[in-house]
């Protein structure tokens, strides 16, 4: 986790500094200030509902999200995530069983490819931290006794990939996986990296595309 985090801040540091030799260098020959996305800037957002399926500590779990996004050309998304999650939950029981559950949420970037064709493809990241608790669910004498035995936090990279379709011109369904890199989990009886893993599920947006 260290690593890719690490790889990911040098490779966007070099970047800028290559950017920013090349906009100096031009900027000194026309006196224009230079911008990433070039010519006329289109605008556009969407709001999404998310469902998702996969294995947490080798327990069927169950998650759901939202998202909030800014376009900019068509293309390319920068906007915000968040995700709960729940594993192994049972409403009735009449025999103590034990559970994970939490969430996560932060910044998201998204690349668009081929936007206008009716089918194409988007390649998602998140980046952001959640937290995480294990807890006890007891049914006993018609009551459930329901506690958080222990809880920890943790930073998260999750990046994806998804086919959507155009349904009409304000709403897309993207069908794919992420995958859930974190950082190290202190939690009881838990493995410390319990929520690495592949999520598959799909993504209901609306808005101006």
């Amino acid at each position: 986790m260290k690593q890719l985090l690490l790889i990911f801040f040098a490779v966007a540091i070099c970047s800028a500094n290559v950017q920013g030799q090349k906009a100096d260098s031009t900027q000194k020959n026309t006196g224009e200030i230079k911008t990433i996305f070039k010519g006329k800037v289109k605008h556009g957002g969407y709001g999404g509902i998310s469902f998702g399926y996969s294995l947490i500590n080798n327990k069927d779990a169950l998650s759901a999200g939202v998202q909030l996004a800014w376009i900019i050309n068509h293309s390319f998304c920068i906007g915000f995530a968040g995700s709960g999650f729940v594993n192994d939950y049972k409403f009735y029981n009449n025999y103590s069983s034990n559970n994970l559950a939490g969430g996560y949420g932060g910044l998201l970037f998204e690349t668009i490819f081929l936007p206008k064709f009716p089918v194409h493809i988007s390649v998602p990241v998140l980046i952001g931290a959640g937290g995480i608790s294990y807890n006890d669910n007891s049914y006993l004498s018609y009551n459930d006794d329901y506690y958080v035995k222990d809880a920890d936090a943790y930073l998260i990279v999750e990046p994806g990939i998804q086919l959507e379709l155009n349904l009409v011109k304000c709403i897309r369904l993207s069908l794919g996986a992420t995958y859930r890199y974190t950082s190290s989990i202190n939690l009881f009886n838990t493995p410390r990296q319990v929520l690495d893993g592949l999520t598959t599920g799909f993504t209901i947006k609306f808005g101006k595309f």
